[in-house]
């Protein structure tokens, strides 16, 4: 029996095939990697998330998750935050110091400060305890799309000294190279496809981290920071990105600011 907080594990949304067993695919969609020390629920989720057609390695401890990501490089990370040898959020903060590999994470808590912080700290998604194994395949997908190829034909963006290969996501300034964390880049993308107008925190959330409801000011404000440090900027002496109080960023060639 599937637990209780895993609400439609081993339900409806699994496949199986005539003979009875789990279907099988040639080309699984994602390499996820799932870290949950509850038996019962590791192996449920495990079942429903290779029934979806995805590779599936289940893992009871932060540590050898931690392990897992720096070796095997998975597409995407399920973290579970309550393990018993180390806490979640030590385990992604660990995640993110070798990797930037998706991780989305599992939390009974859903108020606001909370799921800011597990953002700010570098999770790319969360779930809210209970939720469906519906649910996990369907923000396993959501966050491959956000980080996955770019748009066909997309060609290099040149503001001024800032160059942007959206295909190889390399960045440099003044033809020398940036380097980039896949979230910070993310963020620098969507600015540059729309150069020159003033987009909202709200919308880079949407975009960037697939949040419509926004809330995660700080967020945006962090990242743009980090983003801003790297371009060789700050806040108060803008190259490229240019705050608009009150209404967002934009992102444009000095000269235009």
């Amino acid at each position: 029996m599937a637990p209780a907080w895993l609400s439609g594990a081993g339900g409806s949304n699994q496949r199986f095939m005539s003979g009875g067993g789990p279907a099988h695919y040639a080309h699984p969609m994602a390499r996820v990697l799932l870290v949950e020390d509850d038996d019962a629920i590791r192996t449920s989720l495990s079942k429903s998330l290779t029934a979806a057609g995805h590779a599936v390695t289940a893992l009871a401890s932060g540590a050898d998750g931690v392990a897992s990501v720096a070796r095997d490089k998975p597409d995407v990370m399920l973290l579970d935050l309550g393990l018993p040898d180390l806490d979640g959020r030590d385990v992604l903060a660990m995640v993110r110091a070798v990797s930037d590999v998706p991780v989305i994470v599992a939390t009974a808590r859903d108020d606001d400060a909370s799921v800011v912080k597990l953002l700010d700290a570098g999770a790319d998604d969360y779930v809210i305890k209970p939720f469906s194994s519906a649910q996990i395949d369907a923000r396993i997908r959501a966050v491959l799309r956000r980080g996955g190829p770019d748009q066909p034909g997309e060609s290099v963006l040149s503001l001024g000294a800032l160059s942007i290969d959206p295909r190889s996501r390399e960045v440099s300034v003044d033809g020398q190279p940036v380097d980039l964390t896949r979230k910070e880049f993310d963020l620098l993308l969507a600015l540059s496809r729309r150069a020159g107008a003033v987009v909202t925190k709200r919308e880079l959330l949407a975009e960037v981290w697939g949040l419509p409801w926004g809330g995660g000011d700080r967020t945006v404000d962090i990242h743009l920071s980090w983003l801003r440090r790297k371009l060789g900027e700050t806040a108060a002496e803008p190259r490229f990105l240019h705050s608009v109080r009150g209404v967002g960023v934009k992102l444009a060639p000095p000269e235009a600011g």
